[in-house]
């Protein structure tokens, strides 16, 4: 190669006083025929050709046959360049030296119908390589015990930890801490719901984890022993190591230029890159196309020449067309297509309406609806159209009503006013119809009237009767439509003038003679094939033969035929046909080529063309091909031909080598270091005739470019489109652009259009195009070719697993950049294997090659893709379908790590220093106020009940003392009614019926020896009454009740080991339970999950004997310890809780205040009686307060739905306490159903409060659906509202509507929107509703009397103002006495349930609830006048995720990860050595589970600004949910880490 001599330029005087192509030009060489490489014959390389034979034989079984002309070879040359190959392979072994494991996604066998079953990964292929280093080879020698990783998940790997970014490139894992002081507050493995069956060695692992964290001895367990857990080596643990080692790679940028996360801007702009490549050269000067000449036969208007040559050339012939299998249908001449047009014109405008009003005035549009495989009829209606001066506008046939882009043709003949189609009797016929025969109303579409044009349907006109011929003008022609970036069909109006300048444009730049034959490959209704095929070839009288696409896929080689049976001078093709030609050249050698003068290569503007043009010189230069004759061209719908080459007289063609990286930053740069970086393009000739071009800037004002700049060319010219019809906002930016020059100044008054194409004038005023602004994807600053990148991943070898020419690049934003997809089709025989090998390969090209990483990558099964009518890929609608989740794809690779580098800087925590000045500095405390609430005071209030009753007070020290005070005074007031599924009270319980049952259950347990006053005993019962006779029996005995739920009969391998495990931890010395149960414990299905041989005592009290106790035991202290109550937090553990007498009755008498309980008082109560507010309610309130309660246990409700609503309704309940499963359940099952309750009589509107009981975050969207829904059934509006309650307080707030004489009193619930951005800072910044990221929060409820909370640092346990997010500190009567423990562990009691804050009031003991919240004053009022303080409770502290350096709450993640896509049922969150994991349930089809992969992903990254990890995809039902409707996040992420989850699919983003 030489570098050109500048001087052949016409820019040599600018361009030799900036040096600008002695440093860092191009470099040109002569067009020369390719010389043959060593070793490489002409086309595609034998050598390959047997690997897509010799595949395996069950491959073979799924393969499609295929036709012998596609069987040559596995490369498409269209793609290929020898540079590019060199490049990909260069940039591939780069990656193999560093010995880089990708985890193979998971994927369950029924997910990927598409791959044989014996290529199917097998379960463990997918862990790491064997010469990667520290992931199976070093781990093998370290591999720890299973009591060392129990502890280090528990300590080091809690959802709680403080964990580094989620997209830090480092995979070290924290330094452990220093181990906890452990109490029963431990993880518990039974999940109470039937959703998630555990595995009972799962119970196992973790009854053997408890024991370890306890150094106590472990119960006996069947199964493995030992050892169980999760190994270091399981599948997921290995996946996820894998994937931190692919996070160490350096990204780009490095982190300095990361930007910060402020407070209200989340985007900064980044500082440029020094080292970034700036253009050198001088300012362009507009380059002039040659004059165009006047020739004295040339016609004053295009149908002027029809005219002529329909008189005076009848049977000369205009127009060849071909059948399915290439040969000649029929040949239209042009006296026919002169007289057919004249019978179509004379027909529109006078035969389609009345004698007195036509449809069609000349000026209005019609659509023209013509087959591919029919240009005749085209033909006729075109020049029809012309001839009456209507304006024509061809579309593609629409062949369903969900065709690709249908709706966005609809658009188009919205925009032009289109109301009549012209179309042929067959292709009418072939239209889809309705059963009633009409043609369908296609989506989007006006309504239209078809005329069918055959010849048979067209009146003769009279002999007077000639059509208007005007000389040519600026009214429109035609319009040609054109598809944007987005998807969007627009109009360009061509005027008539346009369209004969156009016309004699191409006669001069071609050299057109009369009587040539052209050979036309492409569409006839748009572009080159338009101008070329139809119009410029009447105006020369020109013979066209047209060969229809369809007979290209039957017949490649049908053009080059064509060719050499007519001596055709001038061919029309794209790149595609030359590929394809060359693919079948050996099935006939008898051909010759030597008649072209001519090779017109229509998307010779695809920097790729040179690959494949070369390599057609190189086949068919034996069969007389000549070199000279291959012309590229450049054109847009809007400028129309913008360039094109051109023999003789031209220099002779050029190449330029360009560096890659300055394409991207927009200059041009001589490649001369990095040639696997480089590109190769051709000229594509000299500007048209006639026409003046330049080069402006693509974004911004249209600034002329430097002469070593890419920017878009524009062009002035007669010959060009005129606007976009309909839409003149977009017309002004596209079609009267006026360049500037560097100080902004216009260069002139005339406008000119752009082109859409991206290129630069190189010496000899040659253009070079580089790309469309349609496929530029800027990501970063930087611009990038999609032709480019789908270059680069067909050169990947081998590729056996995509189809070559269906694949589509499209850019999508996500997080305030564009982000890079890529989406191709599979072959139905590639392995699982194969395809994750390929694409891995492809990310690592395009990171190498381009500096740019891929976002996205999919694989969809064959035939699935929408295509053009063509055969193209749509890209703007696959697009589409990638963003609403409908594109299905069989695999999937996300790689958010690799390129989403501008995250922003991890949040530093500052070290607070503690103490009374922090307040006047403001280091903790902020805003106008410390946060902190209280409820009415406890001691101060009157209780009427109680003065009413004599020494009433007394008695109410202890609930025995209570329930006996009640058997003696109202005895047979109704306490309890127990309900069944049916609403038939089974079960009533009065106040001496309760007595008495109270009294036989103590007497039995006095009788038993080994039972001591003061030990526990376990009362195992269903839902009912009986619960709650043996909780007063053994008060009654003196013993302390644990209410345990009773194991599932058809699941007993999950739930009992929970059973047994609360039993050995309670270390109860009796159970009291049922027959039925006592059956269960000691069957042979027991033992196969427990010990059954060491349960303690087991007594039945179904048929105890009538027997009284000799005493009722009353404690000597109120302070003694009443119950113990056992629960499973939200994180997992199981922890236990002693309650003290003296709480029992605070407790009761807060709630019976609150809600106004009183003897005459009827309250529903649908929760489970096992734990906290719930078993208060069921089992406690009534005794103390004597109100009646109606159980239904929510079981229930599972076989009757409506049975909690129509016992509200029957029994006329003010007040209802449910929990939000129960709430779930009914919003979810009987939504629809509210019609027919109200036909049955239903009626809600006597609820004044229904409070959903719960330890969590209101879930306001819950309650709110709820409410909307049952509206109609009198529900109120207000009657919906949340109780709050802990570990360590089981009730702080509750909230009923309370009314007096006037009516309601008393404040409703607050709902506020606090800033997300502001939360993950810990800090509470209130919004308008809609605002941006703003989350809307409910008040938790009004504050139980005599409780106080304040809002704490839990860092510090300093007090926090009413801005700020703290964890809430509480101190009332009610609080628990502490964790139930063995050893009493006294650092963790002192800590949660007798703490001081380090300032402020360091006299007050305070219970730490271990949820995170604020306190907020409203406007509203209480009843006593001041103003109301709410508390709002964000979410537990246990689960929050510190990623980044802020916290974020699982809820709000899961709850935008929901929105993303219609078919996630439930979903939840957690991490896992740094990384954030995402399990979501899928509810819809198993093929729907890959598209969930991308749009999860887009969610978090947009929302929260995080980037997942890995994403699961489960079945419905796996997540563990608790009773209360908790998810269990902490065991969903043991069972993963386990591998027991069977997920449909598990993806790992790079």
């Amino acid at each position: 190669m030489t570098l050109l001599d500048p001087c052949l330029s016409c820019l040599s005087s600018s361009v030799l006083s900036c040096g600008f192509f002695c440093h860092s030009f191009l470099y040109f060489t002569d067009l020369a025929p390719p010389p043959q490489q060593d070793g490489q014959e002409p086309g595609p390389s034998s050598a390959t050709a047997p690997s897509n034979a010799s595949s395996s034989s069950s491959s073979s079984r799924h393969r499609r046959t295929r036709r012998p002309h596609r069987s040559g070879g596995t490369r498409d040359e269209r793609y290929r360049s020898d540079i590019h190959t060199e490049a990909v392979q260069a940039a591939l072994a780069k990656h193999k030296e560093e010995k880089m494991a990708l985890p193979m996604p998971t994927k369950r066998r029924s997910t990927y119908v598409q791959s044989p079953i014996d290529n199917c990964t097998p379960p463990d292929s997918s862990s790491s390589s064997d010469d990667e280093g520290g992931v199976s080879g070093e781990s093998g020698e370290q591999q720890q015990s299973p009591d060392s990783w129990m502890n280090s998940s528990i300590h080091g790997s809690s959802t709680s930890s403080s964990s580094a970014s989620s997209t830090m490139s480092h995979g070290e894992s924290r330094p452990p801490q220093a181990p906890q002081p452990q109490t029963y507050c431990k993880r518990e493995e039974h999940v109470f719901s039937s959703r998630a069956p555990v595995e009972p060695e799962w119970c196992a692992c973790l009854c053997i984890y408890m024991c370890v964290c306890l150094s106590v001895s472990p119960p006996h367990l069947p199964g493995p022993g030992p050892g169980l857990g999760v190994p270091v080596s399981s599948r997921v643990s290995t996946k996820i190591q894998q994937l931190l080692n692919t996070l160490k790679r350096p990204k780009r940028p490095p982190l300095s230029e990361f930007f910060m996360d402020d407070q209200e801007e989340i985007v900064e702009v980044p500082r440029p890159d020094p080292n970034t490549p700036k253009p050198e050269g001088r300012q362009i000067i507009p380059v002039k196309g040659e004059p165009l000449g006047v020739v004295s036969n040339w016609p004053p208007a295009l149908q002027a020449a029809l005219t002529r040559w329909g008189a005076t050339q009848g049977k000369s012939p205009a127009l060849t067309a071909l059948d399915i299998t290439g040969k000649p249908l029929y040949t239209l001449t042009y006296g026919k297509l002169w007289s057919r047009s004249v019978k179509l014109a004379y027909t529109l405008l006078n035969k389609l309406g009345t004698k007195n009003e036509q449809i069609l005035k000349p000026g209005d549009r019609v659509a023209l609806v013509y087959p591919n495989s029919d240009p005749g009829m085209f033909w006729v209606a075109f020049y029809g159209c012309l001839l009456a001066e209507v304006i024509p506008v061809p579309i593609e046939v629409p062949l369903s009503r969900k065709d690709a882009g249908s709706s966005q043709i609809g658009f188009l003949l919205g925009s032009c006013g289109v109301s009549l189609a012209l179309t042929s009797e067959i292709c009418l016929k072939g239209l889809p119809k309705t059963p009633t025969g009409e043609i369908l109303q296609f989506k989007g579409w006006p309504r239209l009237k078809w005329v069918i044009t055959d010849s048979k349907y067209l009146t003769k006109p009279s002999k007077d009767w000639q059509p208007h011929i005007p000389t040519a003008n600026t009214d429109t022609a035609y319009i040609e439509y054109k598809a944007s970036k987005e998807g969007t069909v627009m109009g360009v109006a061509v005027s008539k003038v346009a369209m004969l300048t156009h016309c004699q444009a191409l006669t001069q730049a071609c050299n057109y003679c009369e009587g040539e034959t052209l050979v036309n490959v492409l569409d006839f209704k748009k572009d080159m094939g338009l101008w070329h095929g139809v119009l410029t070839s009447v105006m020369n009288r020109i013979h066209t033969i047209s060969v229809p696409y369809a007979v290209m896929k039957a017949c490649p080689l049908s053009w080059v035929q064509r060719v050499h049976i007519h001596k055709a001078r001038i061919a029309l093709v794209k790149c595609r046909d030359l590929h394809w030609a060359m693919m079948a050249h050996r099935e006939q050698r008898d051909i010759s080529l030597a008649s072209l003068r001519m090779l017109i290569v229509a998307d010779g503007a695809n920097p790729w063309s040179v690959s494949s043009c070369d390599a057609f010189l190189n086949v068919f230069q034996a069969h007389g091909l000549k070199p000279e004759v291959i012309c590229p061209c450049a054109t847009s719908p809007e400028a129309m031909t913008v360039a094109i080459r051109r023999f003789p007289g031209a220099p002779l063609p050029a190449r330029a080598i360009l560096s890659m990286t300055g394409l991207s930053h927009g200059v041009i740069r001589v490649n001369t270091e990095d040639k696997n970086s480089a590109l190769t393009v051709q000229d594509v000739g000299h500007v048209m005739p006639g026409a003046l071009m330049c080069i402006v800037k693509p974004d911004g004002p249209p600034m002329l470019c430097k002469t070593d700049e890419i920017g878009e060319i524009v062009v002035n010219s007669r010959a060009g489109g005129t606007m976009y019809y309909g839409l003149s906002g977009v017309t002004k930016n596209t079609f009267e652009v006026i360049p500037v020059n560097a100080s902004g100044a216009p260069i002139g008054e005339i406008p000119f259009v752009r082109s859409g194409l991206l290129g630069f004038v190189g010496p000899g005023s040659l253009i070079f195009v580089v790309g469309k602004n349609e496929g530029l994807l800027t990501v970063s600053g930087r611009r990038h070719n999609a032709d480019d990148l789908v270059a680069t991943a067909l050169a990947v070898e081998p590729v056996k697993t995509v189809y070559r020419g269906r694949i589509a690049v499209f850019s999508v934003t996500v997080f305030y950049d564009e982000r890079i997809v890529i989406v191709a089709e599979q072959r139905p025989d590639a392995s699982e294997e194969d395809s994750f090998q390929w694409m891995s390969r492809v990310l690592q090209a395009i990171d190498s090659i381009h500096q740019v990483g891929l976002y996205c990558l999919a694989l969809v099964p064959a035939n699935t893709l929408p295509k053009t009518p063509l055969g193209g890929i749509h890209i703007s609608e696959t697009k589409q379908l990638f963003l609403e989740g409908s594109l299905h794809p069989c695999n999937i690779l996300m790689c958010p790590h690799t390129c989403v580098t501008n995250m922003p800087k991890p949040r530093q925590k500052q070290p607070v220093g503690v103490g009374p000045a922090s307040i006047m500095v403001g280091n903790l405390v902020a805003g106008k106020r410390i946060a902190q609430a209280a409820g009415r005071d406890l001691g101060m209030i009157e209780d009427q009940d109680l003065v009413r009753k004599t020494d009433v007070n007394k008695l109410f020290v202890f609930l025995t003392e209570a329930l006996q005070w009640r058997a003696q005074t109202d005895p047979d007031h109704v306490l309890y009614v127990l309900l069944n599924a049916k609403g038939v009270a089974v079960c009533t319980a009065t106040c001496v019926q309760l007595h008495k049952r109270a009294e036989k259950i103590a007497a039995a347990l006095m009788e038993r020896s080994g039972i001591n006053t003061g030990e526990n005993v376990v009362l195992l019962y269903p839902p009912g009454i009986d619960l709650i006779a043996a909780f007063y029996g053994c008060l009654y005995a003196g013993c302390i009740p644990v209410t345990v739920r009773p194991p599932h009969p058809q699941n007993l391998s999950a739930t009992l080991p929970t059973v047994r495990m609360i039993i050995d931890v309670s270390k109860a010395a009796c159970i009291l339970t049922t027959q039925v149960l006592m059956k269960i414990l000691r069957s042979k299905e027991a033992a196969a999950s427990v010990n059954i041989k060491t349960w303690p005592i087991i007594i039945d009290t179904d048929d105890l004997p009538r027997k009284r106790p000799p005493s009722i035991y009353k404690p000597p202290s109120a302070e003694m310890i009443a119950y113990l109550d056992f629960s499973v937090s939200t994180t997992g553990m199981l922890t236990g809780v002693k309650i003290s007498h003296a709480a029992v009755s605070a407790l009761c008498r807060s709630i019976k205040l609150q809600c106004e309980l009183y003897s005459s008082r009827q309250i529903a109560i649908c929760l489970d009686p096992y734990c906290g507010l719930g078993f208060v309610l069921w089992c406690l309130a009534s005794v103390y307060s004597g109100h009646q309660s109606i159980l239904i246990p929510p079981l229930e409700l599972e076989s009757s739905l409506s049975l909690w609503l129509s016992t509200l309704s029957q029994y006329r309940i003010r007040d209802t306490f449910c929990s939000y499963s129960v709430m779930e359940l009914c919003t979810k099952g009987l939504g629809g159903q509210t019609e027919i309750l109200k036909t049955r009589g239903l009626n809600l509107s006597c609820v004044r409060s229904c409070v959903v009981v719960a330890e969590e975050r209101p879930r306001l969207a819950l309650t709110q659906s709820f409410s909307k829904l049952f509206k109609d059934l009198g529900l109120s509006s207000r009657a919906v509202s949340t109780a709050f309650g802990s570990r360590v307080n089981l009730a702080i707030c509750l909230q009923v509507v309370k009314q007096d004489q006037t009516g309601t009193t008393g404040p409703d619930p607050s709902t506020v929107f606090v800033d997300m951005k502001s939360l993950r800072h810990d800090r509470v910044r209130l919004v308008e509703r809609g605002a941006p990221q703003s989350l809307p929060l409910m008040e938790s409820g009004t504050i139980l009397p005599g409780v106080r909370v304040i809002i704490v640092n839990p860092e510090t346990r300093g007090p926090l103002g009413d801005s700020h997010l703290g964890e809430i500190w509480v101190n009332s009567p009610h609080t628990a006495t502490g964790y139930y423990t063995i050893y009493g562990e006294e650092s963790l009691q002192a800590d949660h349930f007798n703490t001081k804050l380090s300032f402020g009031d360091p006299q007050t003991l305070w219970a730490r609830t271990g949820y995170l919240g604020f306190i907020k004053r409203t406007e509203l009022t209480d009843s006593s006048g001041d103003r109301h303080d709410a508390l709002f409770v964000v979410g537990s502290l246990d689960e929050t995720l510190e990623l980044r350096g802020l916290r974020y709450h699982p809820i709000d993640i899961e709850t935008s990860v929901c929105r993303a896509h219609r078919s996630i049922g439930e979903s939840a969150v957690f991490t896992w050595t740094n990384l954030l994991v995402v399990v979501s349930e899928l509810c819809g089809s198993e093929q729907d589970a890959l598209d969930l992969v991308p749009l999860i992903t887009n969610v978090v990254l947009e929302e929260h600004h995080l980037i997942v990890g890995v994403v699961v995809i489960v079945d419905p039902g796996v997540i563990p949910i608790n009773s209360r409707g908790e998810k269990q996040r902490m065991h969903l992420r043991d069972s993963f880490l386990a591998d027991q989850l069977d997920p449909i699919y598990v993806a790992y983003n790079m």
